[in-house]
């Protein structure tokens, strides 16, 4: 008999994989944005180019999109596979994490509760994620400590 655990491991990683790859364009679109006005009202920072400064919104954007996209698919591979991430793919999503966390904090105070809530809970998700397929789960994809079924 399976446990909760082993139930809900697979939707919880779905669930964030699905979450993470809607949020990617999101990111891209909120700093193009942001590079607009960047551009229309030419600021700059202790006299850069406000070139530089379009451009690096910009590249910010995509960078982050596209780690988010990769964060994603580690998410999703983790769920249809149902076997722990690498080390690599932890660190990334560990990472992904670290940042919900900290953006939260900053979200809170600038943008308001409902920002907040919604890093929060992908903040949850990944560490669920992350949980799910711990250090008491082996690669073969069955808890450690239990024997395999006999055939």
């Amino acid at each position: 008999m399976q446990g909760v655990a082993e139930v809900v491991r697979r939707p919880i990683a779905l669930v964030t994989a699905a979450v993470l790859l809607l949020e990617a364009p999101g990111v891209i679109v909120v700093n193009a944005v942001m590079a607009r006005f960047v551009k229309a009202q030419s600021m700059s920072l202790d006299g850069m180019d406000p070139g530089a400064m379009y451009t690096g919104t910009w590249a910010l954007g995509v960078v982050s999109g596209i780690a988010l996209a990769v964060c994603a698919l580690v998410a999703f591979l983790a769920g249809v596979r149902d076997r722990r991430p690498g080390r690599a793919a932890r660190v990334l999503l560990i990472g992904c994490a670290v940042v919900h966390g900290v953006l939260a904090a900053v979200a809170v105070g600038l943008l308001g509760w409902a920002a907040f809530t919604f890093l929060v809970v992908v903040l949850g998700l990944v560490v669920l994620t992350l949980v799910a397929y711990g250090e008491g789960y082996d690669e073969a994809a069955e808890p450690l400590g239990e024997a395999p079924a006999a055939a």
